[in-house]
């Protein structure tokens, strides 16, 4: 067997090898957020998980990067977003209703905000269609565009 012919099925078995292990690790899966605008903005995120409602916040997100807010398959279909732009005013907000406050937060459960100390601030949902990965774009347009990855 000549030396070239060797060298291509010594290449091939690599290329092979690296195809089976890629296809066996596990594929990252995430929620993420990337801010696709010119400033920095505040991010809080809800969801439910086994023990009922969830609301955290801030991740302080520069312009033109993303962030992870939970890491791992997601277990849920949907999930609440609310973030503010810090330099422009404006906000991304819908008309789900959930605690939040000023500083970092987590906070359980969504009745009674206002009774409890917190404030009560609308998020937009974003539905993953049960995808165990996905991405949020925040845009200048100041409306959110999932993107699914």
């Amino acid at each position: 067997m000549s030396r070239l012919r060797k060298f291509a099925l010594g290449a091939l078995a690599l290329a092979w090898l690296a195809l089976v292990i890629g296809a066996v690790s596990p594929a990252r899966a995430d929620l993420r957020i990337c801010n696709m605008t010119g400033a920095r903005v505040g991010v809080a995120l809800g969801y439910r998980d086994a023990q009922g409602w969830m609301t955290e916040g801030w991740w302080n997100i520069d312009e033109r990067k993303c962030e992870t807010l939970l890491k791992g398959p997601l277990a849920g279909r949907f999930y609440y977003i609310y973030a503010l732009d810090y330099s422009g005013g404006g906000e991304w907000g819908g008309r789900s209703f959930l605690c939040t406050r000023d500083r970092e937060f987590s906070i359980r459960g969504i009745d009674n905000c206002l009774a409890r100390g917190y404030e009560r601030t609308g998020f937009f949902e974003v539905d993953t269609g049960q995808q165990k990965s996905w991405t949020i774009q925040l845009t200048d347009s100041n409306r959110a565009a999932e993107v699914r990855r």
